[in-house]
């Protein structure tokens, strides 16, 4: 039964029999919402630490039809006194952190909040761990924006250095090494998933995908004209967000913890994803499509693309969705928003 933020769950109340549990922070994101769906699915108890904040956050809870069945506990990952409670309280086997100032263009304009919940919420959590229940087997959420600009390596594996263009990229990179620094020091079951892009039509909109199918739909609707972007040459691995929470709960399954590249191994263009997302409804993305300076980042990424190879081997995962079958997805799923008022 789900649980009003603000009504946290007494230790006793918690945990009366062996199923596994998991806590999600950022349960109410994208990763956190299909996450928190597939352990669900998998007979797990599983509960959630998110911020109070003054309005509605649960709507993706509500979307998979699993708000009930999820419970929620008040707490901030900046706080390390929320931290500690939260695994006090529920005494998790696994613990996802994927809670995190999660917009790259954000990150230039808020880096110290970026890098206190991207960053040293981590460490919070992983410290909480460590105090209260060692044996906690600990998912971080990597990030293949900790690549960034190395135009010499097109494609980017577990080996391939680090190079971050960005304070989002900086404060996971922060997190990346904090859970591999834990995992050696102190024995800590920590696995490191470098994700690259991965989208659904639980992305926010402040995300180029959703922009664009948001875009597609209002366009083919009569209720907007056109659609301003930035650089639409820079290239992307992306795959469906529903494919690679399944790598994440995968990873924690191993006998050692490690760390793994999770993507597609196929990289595209924005130019080229807006081309399969408008030629999804009949419409030329050239005719509404507008490059607007405004939109460029201070540095920008060029090229990302990530190779599964190990997650494949060692993990028997590999993407399930192709990006055509993506961009349907989302398009559909926003036609279907607007067609609704929503």
């Amino acid at each position: 039964m789900s649980q009003d933020p603000g009504n946290v769950n007494n230790s006793s109340d918690i945990g009366t029999n062996n199923t596994m549990k998991a806590l999600i922070t950022g349960i109410t994101g994208q990763d956190g919402s299909y996450l928190a769906q597939h352990l669900l699915n998998l007979g797990y108890e599983v509960y959630g630490m998110m911020p109070r904040r003054s309005t509605p956050t649960v709507w993706r809870l509500e979307y998979l039809g699993i708000l009930d069945r999820v419970n929620l506990l008040e707490g901030d990952l900046s706080d390390m006194a929320a931290c500690m409670r939260a695994v006090a309280e529920v005494h998790p086997d696994e613990v996802y952190n994927l809670g995190a100032q999660s917009f790259v263009a954000t990150s230039w304009k808020q880096p110290v909040l970026t890098a206190q919940a991207t960053g040293m919420g981590a460490l919070n959590m992983l410290e909480a761990i460590r105090t209260i229940k060692p044996d906690t087997k600990f998912y971080q959420a990597s990030t293949s924006e900790m690549y960034g600009g190395l135009r010499d390596r097109p494609l980017q594996d577990e080996n391939t250095p680090f190079h971050p263009r960005s304070p989002y990229g900086v404060a996971k990179l922060f997190a990346h090494w904090s859970t591999v620094n834990y995992r050696e020091s102190y024995g800590i079951f920590g696995c490191c998933g470098i994700l690259f892009n991965h989208e659904s039509p639980l992305r926010g909109i402040e995300f180029v995908t959703r922009k664009v199918t948001d875009a597609v739909a209002r366009i083919k609707l009569g209720k907007q004209k056109d659609l301003h972007l930035g650089n639409i040459d820079a290239k992307r691995d992306w795959g469906f967000a529903g494919d690679y929470v399944k790598a994440m709960h995968l990873m924690l399954q191993r006998d050692k913890p490690d760390s793994y590249v999770v993507a597609t191994g196929v990289t595209t263009t924005v130019r080229d994803m807006c081309r399969i997302a408008f030629g999804h409804v009949g419409l030329n993305y050239e005719d509404y499509v507008v490059i607007d300076p405004k939109f460029y980042r201070p540095a920008e990424v060029e090229i990302l693309m990530g190779d599964p190879t190990k997650a494949q081997q060692q993990l028997g995962w590999k993407a399930e969705t192709s990006l055509e079958e993506l961009m349907a997805m989302m398009v559909d799923a926003d036609l279907k928003r607007v067609k609704e008022g929503r």
